[in-house]
């Protein structure tokens, strides 16, 4: 139940067991206590963490290097690696506790983080006497300390001393030392380390292949990145939705839109069912790039297999409307509505200026009376959008009845931004604008 409780991050009712626990008298493991002091380092509870730690040994329980780990990397995550070395240091006299090879690594890797390369290095040296050999691991995170801070030449020479041993470098090694490179605006680099690695029959995974797409899409090179995309899927190795998408807005703004849509389907083709935010991401540059048919076609293919969200629809209906197809935008907006779906003010915005644009001002009005009644707060776009489409139209009268209906209401819809809106074109005609304002003001309750 404890375990249980920590994991849902429900503290309060788990410190009552934990309580209950100790006046029982019960024996229970190490185990428990590891995972509250784990669950208390995620969500950002380092004082938590340590006081659970210290408290083991009043159930009863002796703490081991396993608690101690787990302590440890709880502070790095809350980046108090002060607090780290001080722990190390009082390990064996003040809580009994023997550091193993992993406790030295994290110690490492806390001095890597805060830039003290050079403790990190005294750490290292230390490890023979207190009877540890360091690893590969120990190595790559003293890498990593270099390609922090950016000394890529003594980057190269860490990888030297891990060849140098006879350690084959795994993929994070090689990750880390190409992440470096790509920090520093060095991509060729980084691609020749890529080059080595796979001449080392070392298989990139899901993260290496991520730090070079990434960078190759900042780089606006949008076919490489594409390649690499689909060397992922060659290997079964899914890209996650934020990465599809960089790739899918690199290659529209490259003009590549066919091949943008090519990935969407081979994705469908892999089992990997694209979410709302790919889709989303496809359809806004077809709609942009004025292939709104091949837009809607794409949002029914993938309507099938999940129900769209709203900045799906709100993307489809402002390029229906954008492009005067209102009947076919008014479809979506139903579709939207019987799933569940509730318009915000950006999709009242595009379908108002559908109709402004379609020379129909005052069915947008009618629009903006619909979404008072739904409580949905207009914005300055909203009335810009009609008191334009209104002025275009020789409709101005139309303006004062806007007026009155966010006045009248009771509440305050217009803040400084929406009254500007109104106030720029009684700068402009302010003879005109004199009984207008008026007959608003009349109308206004106290």
């Amino acid at each position: 139940m404890i375990e249980k409780l920590s994991r849902a991050r429900v503290f309060e009712e788990m410190e009552t067991l934990i309580s209950q626990l100790q006046k029982s008298k019960l024996k229970c493991g190490e185990n428990v206590f590891i995972t509250v002091i784990r669950n208390y380092g995620l969500t950002s509870k380092p004082k938590l963490a340590i006081k659970t730690f210290i408290r083991i040994k009043d159930f009863g329980v002796e703490r081991s290097v396993r608690s101690l780990n787990t302590l440890l990397n709880a502070m790095i995550q809350n980046n108090r690696f002060d607090l780290v070395h001080l722990l190390f240091k009082n390990s064996r006299k003040k809580f009994g506790i023997i550091p193993n090879i992993y406790t030295c690594n994290i110690l490492i890797k806390a001095l890597c983080k805060k830039d003290d390369l050079v403790r990190a290095y005294s750490v290292l040296n230390e490890m023979p006497s207190m009877g540890m050999a360091a690893n590969i691991v120990t190595y790559t995170t003293i890498l990593s300390g270099y390609c922090f801070r950016g000394d890529l030449i003594g980057a190269k020479k860490i990888f030297g001393e891990i060849l140098d041993r006879g350690w084959k470098p795994d993929a994070t090694t090689y990750t880390i030392l190409m992440d470096g490179f790509i920090k520093q605006g060095r991509l060729v680099d980084a691609i020749k380390v890529m080059d080595e690695m796979e001449e080392n029959d070392v298989a990139p995974n899901f993260v290496t292949y991520g730090v070079v797409i990434e960078a190759y899409c900042k780089a606006k090179k949008s076919g490489e990145a594409l390649n690499l995309l689909d060397d992922m899927l060659q290997k079964s190795l899914i890209p996650n939705s934020g990465l599809c998408c960089k790739v899918i807005d690199v290659l529209c703004e490259d003009g590549k839109v066919e091949d943008a849509c090519e990935l969407w389907r081979n994705l469908l083709k892999k089992n990997c069912m694209p979410d709302n935010t790919i889709s989303s991401t496809l359809i806004y540059w077809l709609s942009n790039k004025g292939k709104i048919w091949e837009a809607k076609a794409l949002f029914d293919e993938f309507e099938k297999g999940t129900i769209p969200n709203i900045m799906t629809y709100n993307t489809l209906i402002g390029g229906m409307c954008e492009r005067g197809e209102l009947q076919e935008a008014g479809r979506l907006w139903d579709d939207m509505v019987e799933r569940g779906g509730s318009p915000n003010v950006f999709t009242y915005n595009m379908l108002i200026k559908g109709f402004c644009k379609a020379g129909s001002p005052m069915e947008g009005v009618r629009i903006l009376d619909e979404m008072l009644e739904k409580k949905c707060i207009p914005n300055k776009f909203t009335y810009s959008i009609l008191v334009e489409g209104l002025y275009e139209s020789g409709t101005e009268d139309g303006v004062a009845k806007i007026l009155a209906m966010v006045t009248s209401s009771g509440k305050c819809l217009l803040d400084t931004d929406s009254w500007g809106v109104f106030v720029t074109k009684v700068a402009s005609n302010l003879e005109n604008w004199v009984p207008i304002l008026d007959s608003v003001l009349m109308e206004t309750p106290a």
